[in-house]
């Protein structure tokens, strides 16, 4: 039965098939969530295998393997950097989520594991992208009633998961 959940853990600690990566477009290694993925996947095998795909759009996602860490696939989803929420940031960050869950089925994924995607140095509001990265999840499950997804949101920081806590029990 699919499940939408929340922890207070590092997403490079959680046992599960993938992990999402806040990537940039670029799919080089960066700072917070994405640093922590390169770090534990090793450095220079993430590093070849992005080069090797070259680039994401913003929106949307990609899949490598999880090379060292505990899962067998590293799904990249681009977020975008938040401005107003008018230069079509909530579109954009649905795709990168409703991206990851199509990744999912097509690689026989049962169990993900997200961050807040842009929710970072990419400054989107906590309280905003918990909106849009549950209604991505929550709309993806109810139109692919047929697959076994439990999806996972790693997250550190207390008054995020309090925010996403609220937020996932208004359904």
């Amino acid at each position: 039965m699919s499940s939408i959940k929340i922890l207070q853990k590092g997403i490079t600690d959680i046992q599960a098939d993938a992990i999402v990566n806040a990537a940039n477009s670029g799919l080089w290694a960066g700072g917070g969530v994405c640093g922590a993925i390169f770090r534990r996947a090793g450095y220079d095998e993430l590093t070849e295998a992005c080069e090797k795909i070259g680039h994401c759009d913003e929106g949307s996602a990609v899949i490598t393997s999880g090379f060292a860490c505990p899962c067998k696939f590293i799904i990249h989803a681009v977020g975008p950097s938040y401005f107003d929420g008018k230069h079509g940031e909530p579109q954009a960050l649905y795709g990168a989520y409703k991206k990851s869950l199509e990744l999912c089925v097509e690689n026989e994924i049962h169990s993900v594991v997200f961050p807040l995607i842009s929710a970072g140095i990419f400054g989107y509001p906590a309280r905003e992208a918990w909106e849009v990265a549950l209604k991505a999840c929550r709309e993806f499950l109810k139109e692919n009633q047929d697959y076994n997804l439990e999806i996972i949101f790693a997250i550190p920081e207390s008054q995020k998961i309090k925010i996403g806590q609220e937020i996932l029990q208004k359904e």
